[in-house]
């Protein structure tokens, strides 16, 4: 029985090469595409396939915040990652929404294809341009220098919220700024004063405006 796939991107020639990667391999059959995310949401809500490709920068809805939203009304669908992006925050916040493969575009359709296969069987896989990328990255990084930004404690979506509110944007216009719910534009802030040991009315708007040059 073939492994049903949804393949989200928005650049339409990009995302029919990856397809067509897909269903040249054998074993796999990509049974729909969406070119943003709140379209592949749709898609994979009606469809329920067993893996989707997604690439993490999207309109409407990105790919983080498609894994995010999808997780809990898709218990079963397994998510792979595509980008462009080496930066690490956007790596840690994928594997921390439970991310099953997180891919480089650059990466070869052999790549692709094992990545999937990998997934499949429940197994994680990491592009391994990344792999390479995270650890010279590592071994630059002097010891002493590391824990010093207090900034690296926060998910790539926690960035731009507090990036906003330096901003001095309402939880409300965040909330339209980004898609995403005002409940959910306030759950990122109890976070980052979490994570941050910001306490006191009007805290947060002081620390993102001292740290607005970081953001």
């Amino acid at each position: 029985m073939s492994t049903r796939i949804v393949v989200a991107d928005d650049h339409p020639i990009f995302r029919q090469g990856l397809i067509r990667s897909i269903q040249e391999a054998g074993g796999f059959d990509v049974v729909g595409e969406a070119a943003d995310g709140q379209q592949a949401l749709a898609i994979l809500e009606q469809l329920r396939p067993d893996i989707a490709v997604v690439d993490i920068a999207m309109p409407v809805m990105d790919g983080l915040a498609l894994v995010r939203t999808a997780a809990s009304r898709l218990s079963d669908c397994r998510f792979v990652m595509m980008t462009m992006y080496k930066e690490e925050e956007y790596f840690r916040e994928a594997l921390e929404l439970g991310v099953m493969g997180y891919l480089l575009k650059e990466s070869t359709a052999g790549d692709l294809i094992q990545c999937l296969r990998f997934v499949t069987k429940g197994r994680r896989f990491v592009s391994p341009a990344m792999s390479d990328y995270l650890v010279s990255a590592s071994r630059l990084l002097p010891d002493r220098s590391r824990g010093r930004n207090p900034l690296q404690c926060l998910s790539p979506s926690e960035r731009r919220v507090l990036k906003l509110i330096a901003e001095n944007k309402t939880s409300k216009d965040i909330a339209d700024a980004l898609h995403v719910s005002f409940r959910t534009v306030q759950t990122h802030r109890a976070h980052i004063c979490k994570k941050l040991q910001l306490e006191g009315f009007n805290r947060l708007l002081q620390f993102a405006l001292e740290h607005k040059s970081l953001l």
